[in-house]
């Protein structure tokens, strides 16, 4: 049968419509899916967003990403790519080209080439340079100033003071200490002489045991005056009397094995003559051994020229000789140190400490003062003080001073000081200062410690030398002890490898009314220079090579 045209259009719109209809509901299911994954997306995106450690870790459903809950992400970093060289056949292979061989052969001529020329340059420095000049054997009582204390109860009121005084003398870079008479003798009494106890009037062994100890860690060794008849006017009772000699040697004996550093007597060129001073020699120098502490022998002497000193040094064989020589004349003190300078490290140099008297005792100036310790500080051999040199301290006409302590304390309102106490207090302090400065420096400085000494000018009331070590510092003494004026001109005598230059610094200075502009640290010619009365110069200039 056939259907009509109108019921084949109707069917035909029917499955038209049917199709539109579900490609509606298809279009509608596919905006459904993409809007829950567009949300699921988000999501996501916003979780991303947070901290890792905030991200949630439970939940419906899978995590977004497609991992599980609980899961956690990391980060597995990308390989690196390292080089790790050559293998060992691949160095091989290139080691032996042509090209690596010859390199290899060219630095090893210049290594050796260069080795060889430094080896050579040391070796010609070396041969060039100057040598260094020996240091001479030096001994404790060359290496400083000697303080000598003869009167411990003028000093310090007796042997337990001087015990409590090593704190300021220490500060004096003193490197001896020189106590006594200490023992019991009645004056030119011989039978009454007993050298191995103390006066108990200045102390006991036990005082002195203190003293030896507390001086020792202090680097101070002691030495003991056995001088038998201190208080009267023959010092041995009578020449060479051998029974004392035999005495004094015992006593030696005894008083070193206490741990007394050395012993001093009075007129050697008297006791030296006695068929016991070898036996007293043996006593204080015998077995001396490399390493250990030598014990010294120290004898003084008066009114001998300085050729006579020289020859009492060879033939009583003592480590140390101290004399008057700079406190006579003018012309002899030159002369002196001419003829001594080759011997210094047996020689002690004082101004009145033959006697044990104070410097100011000849030096009746503060200028001189200082003149005088400028001048032993600076001479070839040993300074010897007496205490009170360091302060200027006045000398007694007849009994022995009394040592003045605290200077540096000032008066205050409670306690004023007059005018003239005040002034001398000052002058003290100053004295103090300049003897510190000097004993500092002649420590330290090889020139002045054992240097070689020459004349550069002398006259009746001046002179002037110079002292020089190897290549330390060399330094110029110039003094005028006069009551004029003294142009002093340097004039060395020809000297192989020693000359003077044009110039030199002033490293010390002192003195009254003086017509020399030379003040500390400037600079002066050498070719002349002024000095006012009782002034005092320390010049100092470079080794030069």
């Amino acid at each position: 049968m056939f259907m009509s045209v109108k019921t084949l259009k109707d069917r035909r719109l029917q499955e038209n419509t049917k199709k539109s209809t579900s490609h509606t509901l298809f279009l509608q299911k596919s905006d459904l899916t993409m809007n829950k994954d567009t949300e699921i997306d988000m999501k996501e995106v916003e979780l991303n967003e947070l901290d890792p450690e905030k991200q949630p870790m439970t939940g419906d459903g899978q995590a977004p990403g497609g991992e599980k809950n609980g899961s956690v992400k990391l980060k597995v970093p990308e390989d690196e790519v390292t080089f790790t060289g050559l293998s060992k056949e691949e160095l091989m292979k290139v080691a032996g080209t042509p090209g690596w061989v010859r390199t290899r052969w060219v630095l090893l001529v210049l290594f050796w080439l260069g080795w060889v020329g430094m080896l050579a340059g040391a070796i010609v420095i070396i041969v060039q340079a100057p040598r260094c000049k020996p240091i001479p054997e030096m001994n404790w009582w060359n290496e400083g100033p000697l303080y000598q204390v003869s009167d411990v109860v003028a000093f310090s009121d007796g042997m337990e003071g001087v015990e409590k005084k090593l704190d300021d003398i220490s500060q004096l870079k003193v490197k001896g200490l020189v106590l006594g008479p200490l023992h019991t003798v009645q004056t030119n009494n011989s039978q009454t002489l007993d050298l191995e106890t103390i006066d108990p009037v200045v102390g006991s062994k036990e005082h002195l045991v203190a003293v030896l100890e507390k001086a020792h860690k202090k680097g101070i060794s002691v030495v003991l005056d056995l001088t038998p008849n201190y208080p009267g006017g023959a010092p041995w009772f009578s020449a060479a009397n051998a029974d004392v000699v035999d005495k004094v040697k015992a006593a030696a004996e005894y008083w070193l094995n206490l741990g007394v550093d050395g012993i001093k007597v009075s007129n050697l060129n008297e006791v030296s003559t006695s068929v016991e001073w070898s036996k007293l020699q043996a006593v204080v120098q015998g077995n001396r051994t490399e390493g250990t502490k030598k014990k010294a022998l120290m004898g003084v002497v008066g009114g001998l020229s300085a050729t006579e000193v020289s020859q009492l040094l060879n033939t009583s064989g003592v480590d140390l000789i101290l004399s008057d020589l700079l406190s006579s004349t003018s012309v002899n003190r030159i002369k002196a140190m001419d003829v001594l300078h080759s011997q210094q490290r047996s020689l002690g140099w004082g101004l009145g400490a033959e006697q044990q008297d104070q410097l100011s005792k000849l030096a009746k100036s503060p200028s001189l003062i200082r003149l005088y310790q400028l001048l032993l500080f600076t001479m070839p051999g040993t300074p010897v003080f007496t205490y009170g040199d360091e302060i200027g301290l006045q000398a007694g006409s007849n009994e022995k001073p009394k040592m003045v302590w605290d200077i540096e304390k000032e008066p205050t309102e409670v306690a004023p000081a007059d005018e003239a106490a005040e002034a001398v207090r000052k002058e003290h302090v100053a004295v103090k200062k300049w003897f510190k400065s000097l004993s500092d420096l002649r420590v330290k400085e090889r020139s002045l410690l054992h240097g070689d000494y020459y004349p550069l000018y002398s006259s009746h009331t001046a002179l002037s030398f110079l002292r020089l070590w190897d290549q330390s510092d060399r330094y110029i003494t110039a003094v005028n002890w006069g009551e004029q004026p003294e142009t002093i001109t340097f004039t060395l005598p020809p000297t192989e490898g020693v000359e003077l230059p044009k110039t030199a610094e002033v490293k010390l200075s002192a003195g009254t009314n003086s017509t020399s502009d030379a003040t500390k640290e400037s600079t002066v010619s050498l070719d002349k220079i002024t000095l006012g009365p009782g002034q005092a110069i320390l010049l100092k200039f470079p080794y030069t090579g």
